[in-house]
């Protein structure tokens, strides 16, 4: 996880886009989110484990809909780790993932449209 993501973590306020233009090592990590969440696989699993009862989901019931191989599946879910998206959590032989709520709320905040000027939203 970026340093941007961390300080937010630790209580500073992410800036809105349109308020601050961001440093080349935000925007880096910014396009490194928002490139594991470009892949339509990978938005349909954090979907699924976003709205699975309990807010978490094991990977045995990740597969169910996704025409995909498990070790593909394993792979993307990989990706959203190494992004921070998801966390994940060894029980027994079993992995479970649940969505970093901290992440998508930095990412809302990011790109939060409501301090746009009038002018921009038309």
């Amino acid at each position: 996880m970026s340093k941007s993501w961390r300080r937010a973590e630790q209580g500073c306020a992410v800036v809105p886009l349109v308020r601050e233009p961001l440093s080349a090592e935000a925007a880096t990590q910014l396009a490194g989110t928002l490139k594991a969440l470009s892949d339509p696989v990978r938005l349909r699993l954090l979907s699924v484990v976003a709205s699975h009862e309990g807010g978490e989901a094991c990977v045995c019931e990740l597969s169910a809909g996704i025409e995909l191989t498990q070790p593909t599946i394993s792979h993307h879910l990989k990706v959203l780790r190494t992004a921070g998206l998801l966390d994940s959590q060894r029980r027994a032989s079993w992995v479970y993932y649940r969505v970093n709520p901290t992440v998508l709320q930095q990412l809302s905040q990011l790109l939060g449209t409501e301090t746009l000027s009038p002018s921009v939203r038309s």
